[in-house]
Formats: C-alpha cells, structure tokens, sequence
C-alpha cells in the first residue's frame, strides 16, 4: 500500500511541478501565508484552493514542517492523510512549492527492498576524483578494492588473495582473484589494476594524495599479477590500498573526450564517470540526476557475498534539510539520515516510534582551519590569542553526550596518536597576553577575520557564533559567512580566495595518524578542501614524508607524535572535539552494523550496502 501510494504521489506530483505557475483561480502567491485548518479540511483540498492543484500537498507539508522546526504553534505533519481542525499550517508561495516538490526524491520501486540515505552533496562518483564523505560512500559500494577495511583497524584480501613484498619494500606483487567480473560484463585484470592506479596518480586529484610520491609505477605482469614499484619504503602502502578503486580500462577509454587536458587520452572519462560507473563493486549506477540523488541496483554477478535482506536498490539523497528528512523518516521513506543533522533534530527523530540514533566514534576531528599567509592570522600571536580565547567546553556541549575535545591534531583512536601533545584551554589573560605580542594588536578594527561554515550543516552556525562572541571578548572583529559546500570547495583551491577561517570536519582514509597529518598539513594537499592552513612549510612536509617512509611501526608512531608537537606548536588550526558520528536510522527494519558497533573506521565504508539488512516490514 505504501509503495503504491508513494507511486502514485510522485507521478501527479511531476504534472504538478509543470502546472503550477499557471494554475488558475488560487489565491495570491507572492507571499507564504499561514492558515487554520477547517472542519472537512483535507490537505488536497487547500492545495487545490491555495496552490492550484490538489497534487501539490506535499508541498504544505514541507512547508509546515519546515514552521514547525522554527515555531512549535505550527503542526508537525506525519501523515499527510490524517489533519485536525484547529491545527496550524504554512502554505508555501507556488514558485516555494515547486521548489519542494522538485526536491522529493523519487519512489522507491514496487516489490524492492529499498535503502535510503540522505548526505551533503556534491557526490563524486570518479575514483580519481571524489573523496569526501558521500563520494567515499559511493566509491565504496561502486567498485571493488584489491584489500578491503576491517573493524579492527587492519585490511583482509578482497580482489588479491595473496601478495607479497621484497626486502628493500620497494615491489609490491598482488596475485588477483580470477572471473570477477565489472558491471558490463566484461573480466577484471591486472591490467585494469595498473590502469586505475595510473590514472589516479596523472589526474592527481581526490584520493591521488595517498599515493602521489610514494607509487613509481604499475604494471600488469600478466593477467592476474600486478606489481606497483615505490619511490621509497612505505608503512602505510597496504591499507592505502583500500583507496584504490579499480576500473575497467576498456570502458573508460572508450567514452574519453577528445581533446583533453591529458593529451591522448582526452579528459580520461572524467566527463563520463560523472555521472556512470566502471566498477565491478557490489552495486552499479542506476540513475544519477547530478544535483537531485544517485540511484545504484544490486549487481547480481558480484563476486562477494550480500547479507540475506541485502537492498536491492541503495538511493543516496542530496539534501541535510531537517522538514525534508522529518517528514521522509516519518514515512518510511528514509532508512538512514545525513551524519549533519543538529542535536535538536536527532532528538525529535529519536522519539519517532521505530527510530533510533546510532552514535559511534570514528575517525573524524572537527577543525577550525586557519589560513597562516593572510593577515591577520598570518601572526602566530594572533593565532594563540585566539586559540586561548576560545571556550572549548562550550563548544563540546553543544555536541551530541559523549564527545570530548580534541587533543591535537588527530583523533584520540588514532593509531599513533600522542596522548602528551599540548592542549590549548580557555584562558582570557593568556589570550591577551599572546595579543599584544601581535603586530596587528593596535590595530584590530583594520582587520576583522572573516570565517565560514558550511550551510549544508546548520549545527556549524552555533560555533561560529560562539567563535564570534568568544573573539569579542578580546577585541577580535569576527565577520560569519555562512557558505553552501561547493562554495567551500572552490575557495579552499586558491590561496587568495580562502577566507581566514572555514570549519570543516576531516576524516582520516585509513586508521593511522599519517593519514590525516599528510592530507591536512602537507603541500601536496594544499589546494584542497581538506586543508585552509596553507602552511607550506618544506619542513614539515619533510618530516610527514620521512613518518610515512618508515616500515617498524614503533618508529613510525613516535614520529607521528613528534610531528603532532610540532604542528600544535605552530597553531595553524583550532582542534575542536573529535566527532562522534550520528544518524538516526530505522532501526525497527535495518539491521545496520555500524548502529550495532561493528563500526569500520575509515569514511565511507560504514555505509556499505551489502551487510545493511533491510528487513520485512
């Protein structure tokens, strides 16, 4: 009945986007307007009177519930056939409207076990470019990996069942599994291995990082044999792995854009893995409307194993918008929500009959990035007097229970994390004191520091305001600006354009601290989201290279700890609190491992479809 009625909602409501601008005899719609609901009052019927379509009542729920959120005199509408007289609703203009209704996701197919998840978009679904949190996601679920992460920190076979090292750790040789097919049917080999790994490394963007410095080459020894030659000994080399997700040469090659910026080969199939996959992973790419979500079927030739109640269709949303995902889990039309909704939010999802929150720690530290070359927080002083300035405990309490500040720069689960590192405190007299040490202290009003959070995570404002009133305190002028994602991302790429601060959570790509210090704080990631410090500093990078090149893991960690020393010491960023993750989930129907805390910690791969279990319901 559901998915039926679901069906039969989303076809009138396409007719309705198309027909409302010119809908005769409704009311005004310049202007939203508040409305009372009346004995015999059904929502199609306002619809039909105030927006020209009966069709269009999705659109007051949207509306309402978004009121509701801000002003509880509002209703809080869960099902859209049951309304009260005397409850409160919003009616939307007809140009709001058709803005909600063009962001409901489509209908989930009759008779499928569906798994809805909404993220922060963009998603990048291109191996060699995405590498945030839903592209992470996706990559996972597209394609396969010769390792794959487990939940005790280390890597099982997945494509390679077997491989072995030299005695420099210079040759790595990976024998591969045979008959595992991509999704065009076509088989994986070494070749595409070596492809992929290539590619990566000559694109140098997104994941590229992990490797660019450390693999010289891959080459296919045979069909199922590839080698990667090092530039140096690597510790890290194996579980990097997880991050090299292979293609099928064949199919990227052959829908390359010529000309292109790689010469030969065109743009790469950069333009066509936009919006297609070449995997071979448990899912392949069914629908992707770029901006609206992406839609993956269940790929019946996998070579792996699915759990029983597997999905058979994973749809990712693009959106962090609360009434939309209220009214979505209120449904059953969302299985998990977006890791960005507020506290307040999970609350009153919380208390939904059938959902829960599932909250685990994870890789990830909250950063207050600070660029280091623009004035004022170019001064060292100014970047301490700030840092001492801040209330972090005001800040943890604004997280979910359980949180707990950052000690520098990598989370405290982290495999080489130091446990001694300095950690700054709020001190206002220490604060000031740093002040008046910086060039710029008589001369504050000259230089207001501009900060940005990201609107596509509404939790993000409270800190900047609290940054704002923290900073006040000391005379520091401190301009918020908050800032859609793909705005973030572009700015973060050019040293003039990045803003004084930007808070950005980042995760770690695999469980070690030299994972996260070479993406935050070496030059090779510099010009990219991860990273507003721009330090630049050849040093630094030198020492981050030298940890990543030890082999004796005890070496390798008490490099990282030093390293950890010198980065706080140079106070390029606010290390905040390291981030337990939160979604709510159904958890009457999904049986979800990580909500059980059987957690993978690397990003992404937490919302691998094929051990989520969507059961009967």
């Amino acid at each position: 009945m559901k998915v039926r009625r679901w069906t039969i909602i989303v076809t009138v409501l396409a007719i309705v986007v198309m027909m409302l601008p010119a809908a005769a005899g409704a009311a005004p719609s310049n202007q939203g307007q508040s409305y009372t609901v009346q004995k015999d009052d059904s929502l199609w019927l306002i619809a039909e009177k105030y927006l020209g379509s009966g069709a269009a009542f999705m659109a007051i729920v949207q509306a309402t519930n978004a009121k509701h959120a801000e002003d509880s005199s509002f209703a809080e509408i869960t099902d859209a056939s049951l309304i009260q007289p005397g409850w409160k609703l919003w009616i939307p203009t007809k140009e709001e409207a058709e803005s909600l209704l063009a962001a409901l996701p489509p209908a989930p197919a009759a008779g499928k076990r569906a798994l809805n998840i909404t993220f922060a978009w963009p998603t990048y679904i291109d191996p060699a470019v995405g590498s945030d949190f839903s592209s992470t996601s996706a990559l996972c679920n597209l394609y396969d990996t010769l390792v794959f992460p487990n939940t005790k920190g280390g890597v099982d076979p997945h494509l390679a069942e077997s491989w072995e090292v030299s005695d420099d750790g210079l040759t790595w040789t990976f024998h591969l599994k045979k008959g595992v097919k991509f999704h065009n049917g076509s088989e994986l080999t070494a070749s595409d291995v070596a492809f992929s790994m290539n590619r990566l490394l000559e694109i140098g963007e997104g994941l590229a990082y992990v490797f660019l410095g450390t693999v010289e080459s891959a080459t296919a020894l045979d069909d199922y044999t590839v080698q990667f030659k090092l530039t140096k000994p690597s510790g890290l080399f194996l579980i990097s792995l997880i991050r090299l997700y292979v293609l099928d040469e064949e199919e990227v090659m052959a829908n390359v854009v010529t000309p292109g910026p790689y010469g030969d080969k065109g743009d790469y199939g950069k333009e066509y893995l936009l919006t297609h996959d070449a995997g071979s992973g448990p899912y392949k790419v069914k629908e992707f409307p770029l901006e609206e979500y992406l839609l993956m079927e269940k790929n019946p030739d996998w070579f792996g194993t699915f759990a029983p109640n597997a999905p058979d269709e994973v749809r990712f949303i693009a959106t962090t918008e609360t009434a939309t995902v209220r009214t979505l889990m209120s449904r059953q039309e969302l299985e998990i929500t977006d890791q960005w909704q507020t506290i307040e939010a999970l609350e009153a999802l919380d208390a939904m009959e059938g959902v829960d929150v599932a909250a685990f720690p994870v890789l990830t530290e909250f950063y207050l990035m600070i660029h280091t070359k623009k004035p004022p927080t170019d001064d060292i002083h100014f970047r301490r007097a700030m840092a001492y300035a801040f209330d972090y405990d005001a800040a943890v309490a604004l997280e979910w229970p359980g949180t707990k500040q950052s000690r520098g720069p990598v989370p405290a689960i982290t495999a080489g994390h130091n446990p001694d590192v300095f950690v700054f405190q709020r001190d206002l007299e220490k604060a000031k004191a740093e002040l008046a040490q910086s060039p710029y202290a008589d001369k504050l009003d000259e230089y207001p520091v501009e900060y940005h959070w990201i609107t596509e995570v509404p939790a993000e404002e409270k800190f900047a305001l609290l940054f704002q009133a923290n900073m006040a305190e000391i005379g520091i002028k401190v301009d918020i600006v908050g800032t859609p994602w793909m705005s973030v991302v572009e700015e973060m790429a050019s040293q003039e354009q990045s803003p004084h601060i930007v808070s950005i959570y980042v995760s770690a790509d695999f469980p070690e601290a030299g994972s996260l210090l070479k993406v935050r704080y070496h030059s090779d990631a510099a010009a990219t989201w991860s990273q507003n410090e721009w330090l630049l500093d050849p040093d630094l990078d030198a020492k981050i290279d030298d940890a990543l090149a030890t082999v004796n893991q005890d070496e390798r960690y008490a490099k990282y700890r030093e390293l950890q020393d010198y980065i706080v010491n140079l106070c390029p960023s606010l290390f905040l609190y390291d981030q337990v993750q939160k979604h709510a989930y159904q958890s009457a129907y999904v049986d979800w491992p990580a909500a059980k805390g059987e957690v993978i910690p690397v990003m992404g791969y937490n919302m691998y479809a094929p051990v989520i279990q969507i059961l009967p319901h």
